[in-house]
């Protein structure tokens, strides 16, 4: 009985140390946008509404601006656009993975997998 609490004891001990370990790479900007997060950059992406809801809409200079921007780290521009907050505004992530392109950016992340989705 008394070995099993210890290690019972030791489990706990363990997970604990998991969870701030956790819980301080988040701080230290660990996640896909470094300290920031994909939900607050999805709003630097407000030009862009249109261009991610209808493959045939324009897209503005300042929302390929804001793409350039994300898209310099392939994991951010991902979680942005398969973000809540994305999401919840309309946009369609296989339109979205679409504007690098229509913006013709040189350097874009082609064939990057976002999510179920892969950047043309």
């Amino acid at each position: 009985m008394a070995a099993s609490m210890k290690l019972v004891h030791l489990f706990g001990v363990v997970l604990v140390v998991l969870v701030i370990i956790t819980g301080l790479s988040e701080v230290n900007g660990a996640g896909e946008c470094g300290k920031a997060n994909p939900d607050m950059e999805a709003f630097k992406l407000a030009p862009c509404a249109s261009a991610a809801q209808d493959v045939n809409a324009s897209v503005s200079g300042r929302c390929c601006a804001q793409v350039t921007k994300l898209g310099k780290n392939p994991k951010c521009l991902c979680a942005v656009m398969l973000s809540n907050t994305a999401k919840s505004s309309g946009i369609k992530p296989e339109i979205a993975m679409t504007i690098p392109k229509r913006c013709n950016i040189a350097d874009r992340p082609v064939g990057y997998h976002c999510g179920a989705y892969t950047l043309p």
